[in-house]
């Protein structure tokens, strides 16, 4: 009797959960909230935003208007041409420094007495205890100049860096110095020609920096002055031709502690040598053949950024063990570097081999008879490692018979002035010939100056950038002219902003873009490329900014056809289906890019402009007189964007104190006739002013005569030519949105290398009809509802502009919940399911929720702003199953992925207690006495050593990666959805209704059903590609097209080979040595 009674309770609380979860959300009351709400938000945006009377006045100018068809080949060509005559005059700029410091060289005679006073950037304006100027420095005037990025500089004179390992009163320094003197009136002669030029400069093969304009040089933390400007890529590429470069390094048993040491800086020295137009591998023996990365066995990888860190953790993991057998190894090398060559793969110019040794014992004569003899195609170059110089000759016969250098490097203080002579041999052919090639460097990001990575917060992370201009100087000298004689490297920078400002944005439309690209491949200038990453609160350069394949940026480019037509130099056009993203990647969009390019003369890049099919091709241009439109153009609401360029004020010192408006005002005036301007923009700008002059009246008289609802607080529009107004209903101490559209909101603004998020969102929605999309600005919360507007004529329609209005998500909320609530007295006959139907009740989740799914309101605040399908993974889950919205997989391969490589541990497992102290023993001893010998006390200081040591302990938080993630996108055709979601015990409802003339949908679901044990939250979180093995070996020895450098200076007749390099000799302490090989002999047989 008990079980039946408790079987009919529990069939009765069964039908209750049954009716509870089967509550029925009336459809046609949602449809009914949707649509008044909707008619609200119209009379809001509207009125406050004043697009209405915009339409207007430019359906009135319509009649003298005229709507143009961009031609995207003639603009790459006029905008290449352009690119052209600036690069050019930059390289003209490098040739008078070039002959000005050959010309000074060849009347100078060596004095090797010389003294010589010189301003030395790190002492200048500096004084001792006394209150004397410090030697070598001096009174040495600076003042703050704009044009370079507000640094104290001196437009005078050029000034002197040293390395901190360099003697700054060496007599070859004070000589090379006293000539290059003769620079100071070529730098200022050049900056007078051409006032856009930046930095310009000499390095010296001797070590010495001489730069102009002169500044105060900051040391690092430790005091030192460790920048060296023969380590800069700029001066390596302008020293040599490119390269194929095999390191050998020997890991025998008589490499190890110090030793090893050492070789791996010399390895990661070398490496640093090295550019995207050089191919390289790095092979370890012993006794057998190992290749460092055996992915690359056989083979050459370009030398790239990526390559080369790669190998660089590589090395560090090698450990000593065995004998050394030299000649396999050297036949390796010999066998990678001549079938490159047969096979037209690598640099098809300098090939070189570098022994990284302790000593070579064999008979190697017989492998460079079958190899390298007599031609001597591939040279040889030596590293002697340590102290012991028992094997001195052997390894120096090795490079003196094979066209190289021998080189002794007994401390770590030794490697980079040793490293650094193999450069100049390899430039000998290039300076007997006289063949002054400029080079071109690829995109680098300088921190060597001081308050560079201010910038990094206050422009477009991609026009960071720069590129340098370079050009070798040689020895004119006959009696020297068979050394070959390097003095050293003339160039300058040249920021690419200052390139890219060259194809103006306006032309350009709200998605177009111009881009830059390398003989290579990778980007100079990209608006998508992303150089910087976030390092908890720091913003830092990613490890392979500057290698970064165009095909990593236009994925969409599947094929690489776009990719090979630049890399090749060729002039064309083509159209790519493109799915790009905006809003920080999270809102998708589809669109039809037409490409454009051809390739800029005399330099290796490739010029590449993108137009929007569609109303990207077309622009409108009106007309109006100066006077009229001066007088718009005075209007304390208008501003215009800062950073284009309408007149050019870099040319005249005089104008860099005027704002762009200031300047253009100046030159509409009459004042300032000689200004170069965009006559086009400043007409098209002009016209502008005049057609939403009106604006400015209709928002002061809401504010006079209309009492501007609370929570409604910026009004704003924006035009092609980069002219905004903007209307402040509410003050600063009571808008929510303070940042919005202030200096500081770059995304919001017309910027170098974007039109504003608003502009760039409403023209790609219905003109007319706003788009609303929230805002999360560092937790200040609101709303922004925008759209476009449109000038036609002659059966064109052209976008003009945006308008728009900000809105504070109170304002909004309160009008939300008035709507989404029916009265109690509601006539609910006819209505099916619950009635009367509130939002504000907790049976009840009611969201707004835009076309990209993120949630516009929400019952809770810090919903707002986020993906709805995290918030609710299963109704979502049903919309994209229905079709309403549609998943896009987005790929990006720039992302930094945190690291999950870990150091293989190489710790020798403790066989027995005996083995363990014995071993310590032995390590002790040997070591202790070894160190003794071989390291060099007075090369402590050298801050190498405890950089290098600090960057190997350390590991990257965050390493490059490849990652995909999700966005959505609304389907409009689908207007209203709604269904049961079967979640265990329950049955979860939910109604989803589109809000008319937005891009908006309400969803309202049932609250008290749980689904989130049978739907997970749907995140947008990217996910790291993760790839194989064998397909990261491919992609990473893969040579995609590439365009080889025009010249290459391997051989020339004249060479003298038998400056080969020599070996000082070394003092040993016999004792010493003998107690310490006595040990080491006795702690062998204990082990």
């Amino acid at each position: 009797m008990d079980s039946r009674k408790f079987l009919r309770i529990l069939g009765f609380f069964c039908l209750w959960i049954t009716a509870q979860a089967q509550m029925k959300i009336p459809p046609e009351t949602v449809q009914q909230w949707a649509t008044m709400f909707s008619v609200e938000l119209r009379d809001l945006t509207t009125k406050y935003s004043g697009s209405l009377l915009l339409q207007k006045k430019l359906k009135d100018v319509e009649s003298i208007i005229k709507i143009v068809e961009l031609e995207g080949n003639d603009l790459v060509k006029d905008y290449s041409d352009e690119i052209e005559r600036m690069l050019g005059s930059k390289m003209k700029s490098v040739k008078r420094l070039a002959e000005s410091a050959e010309d000074a060289d060849l009347y100078h005679e060596f004095n090797a007495s010389m003294a010589f006073d010189y301003y030395n950037s790190m002492l200048i304006n500096t004084m001792d205890e006394d209150g004397n100027y410090m030697e070598l420095g001096g009174e040495f005037p600076l003042e703050e100049n704009e044009h370079f990025n507000n640094l104290q500089v001196n437009t005078q004179q050029s000034d002197i860096q040293v390395p901190t390992n360099v003697y700054n009163k060496d007599p070859n320094i004070l000589n090379a110095i006293y000539n290059s003197e003769a620079l100071n009136d070529v730098f200022i002669s050049n900056f007078q020609k051409d006032p856009t030029l930046t930095w310009q400069y000499f390095g010296s093969s001797t070590g010495f920096f001489r730069i102009y304009p002169g500044i105060k040089w900051t040391p690092d933390s430790n005091g030192v002055a460790a920048f060296d400007c023969r380590n800069r890529n700029w001066y390596i590429q302008a020293a040599t031709s490119p390269k194929d470069i095999i390191i050998m390094v020997d890991i025998s048993g008589s490499m190890k502690g110090l030793k090893m040491t050492i070789a791996k800086h010399t390895i990661n020295t070398i490496l640093d040598t090295l550019g995207e137009n050089d191919f390289v591998n790095v092979i370890a023996y012993t006794d057998y053949v190992r290749y460092v990365e055996p992915c690359f066995r056989g083979t050459l990888v370009q030398a790239d950024l990526d390559n080369r860190e790669h190998f660089k953790l590589l090395v560090e993991e090698l450990h000593v063990k065995g004998e050394a057998k030299i000649k396999n190894a050297m036949k390796e090398a010999f066998k990678i570097l001549n079938e490159a060559r047969v096979n037209g793969q690598g640099s098809m110019c300098n090939q070189a081999i570098m022994l990284i040794t302790d000593g070579a014992m064999e008979d190697f004569e017989s492998v460079f008879e079958e190899f390298n003899w007599p031609e001597r195609r591939v040279r040889v170059f030596t590293y002697l490692i340590g102290r012991e110089m028992t094997f001195a000759q052997n390894t120096k016969w090795i490079a003196c018979n094979n066209k190289g250098y021998y080189t002794h490097v007994s401390t770590l203080a030794d490697v980079q002035e040793n490293v650094m002579e193999y450069l100049h041999v390899l430039s000998r052919p290039m300076v007997i010939n006289h063949d002054h090639d400029i080079i071109w460097t690829e995109a680098y990001m300088d921190t060597v100056l001081p308050s560079t990575k201010e910038l990094f917060t206050t422009k477009a992370q991609s026009l960071l950038l720069m590129t340098s201009v370079a050009m070798p100087v040689f020895s004119k000298k006959k009696e020297t002219l068979s050394h070959g004689i390097l003095l050293g490297v003339v160039g300058t920078d040249v920021p690419l902003m200052e390139v890219m400002k060259l194809a103006p944005r306006y032309m350009l439309g709200a998605h177009g873009y111009a881009f830059l690209l390398t003989n290579n491949g990778y980007i100079l200038a990209h608006p998508d490329l992303r150089p910087l990453y976030k390092d908890g609160k720091k913003l830092k350069p990613k490890p392979n900014y500057n290698s970064v394949d165009l095909s990593e940026v236009e994925w969409e480019d599947t094929e690489e056809m776009l990719r090979t037509a630049m890399v090749k130099g060729e002039t064309g056009s083509m159209s790519l289906n493109i799915r790009a993203s905006v809003d920080k990647g999270k809102r998708p969009l589809f669109i039809v890019n037409d490409y454009f390019y051809t390739n800029i003369d005399d330099t290796p890049f490739s010029f590449g402009m993108v137009l929007t099919k569609g109303h990207g091709r077309l622009m409108f241009v009106g007309n109006v007189s100066v006077e009229e439109g001066l007088h718009d153009l005075t209007s304390p609401d208008l501003s215009i964007a800062s950073e284009w360029t309408y007149c050019e004020t870099d040319i005249d010192p005089a104008h860099r104190k005027y704002s762009q408006l200031q300047v253009a005002i100046r030159y509409l005036l009459g004042l300032e006739p000689e200004l170069e301007c965009d006559e086009l923009l400043l007409q098209q700008m002009l016209f502008d002013a005049v057609v939403t002059a009106p604006l400015e009246a209709y928002w002061n008289a809401l504010m006079l005569n209309d009492r501007v609802e609370s929570g409604i607080e910026t009004a704003f529009l924006g035009t092609r030519s980069g002219l905004m107004r903007i209307m402040r209903y509410a003050g600063v101490e009571t808008r929510v949105a303070k940042r919005f559209l202030t200096p500081v909101d770059k995304d919001n603004l017309f910027t170098i290398d974007h039109f504003p998020l608003w502009y760039r969102l409403a023209v790609e929605n219905t003109p007319g009809s706003f788009f609303f999309f929230p805002v999360n600005d560092k937790g200040v919360k609101y709303v922004i509802a925008t759209t476009s507007v449109t000038v036609s004529s002659e059966g064109k329609m052209a976008m003009a502009g945006a308008i728009g209005v900000q809105m504070s998500l109170d304002m909004l909320e309160k009008r939300f919940w008035t709507i989404t609530k029916q009265p109690s007295d509601t006539d609910c006959a006819n209505i099916e399911g619950v009635c009367p139907l509130s939002c504000e009740s907790s049976d009840l989740n009611c969201f707004l929720v835009d076309n990209n799914g993120f949630i516009l309101l929400s019952k809770e605040r810090n919903e707002v702003g986020r993906f709805f399908g995290e918030v609710d993974g299963s109704v979502m889950a049903s919309l994209i199953k229905m079709g309403m919205f549609k998943k896009v997989s987005l790929f990006d391969y720039q992302a930094m992925c945190k690291n999950t490589h870990h150091h293989a541990s190489s710790a020798r497992p403790l066989l027995s207690p005996f083995y363990g102290i014995a071993a310590l023993m032995r390590w002790f001893f040997s070591n202790a006495l070894m160190f003794l010998l071989d390291f060099n006390f007075c090369g402590l200081w050298h801050s190498d050593y405890f950089v290098d040591a600090h960057k190997q302990r350390k590991v990257e938080a965050q390493q490059p990666c490849d990652t995909v993630y999700p966005g959505f996108m609304y389907d409009s055709s689908i207007r209203e959805a709604n269904s049961l979601i079967k979640c265990g015990r329950c049955q979860k409802m939910f109604v989803v209704q589109q809000i008319p003339d937005s891009n908006l949908v309400l969803v309202v679901t049932q609250a008290d059903c749980d689904c989130s044990r049978q739907y997970g939250p749907i995140p947008l979180e990217p996910k790291e590609i993760k790839y194989n093995a064998t397909v990261k070996c491919n992609r990473m020895k893969s040579q995609k097209v590439r365009r080889r450098p025009e010249s290459c200076h391997s051989y020339h007749p004249k060479e003298n080979a038998k400056e080969c390099g020599g070996a000082s000799a070394i003092s040993l302490s016999s004792c010493l040595f003998s107690a310490s090989v006595l040990v080491s002999l006795v702690l062998y047989h204990w082990t």
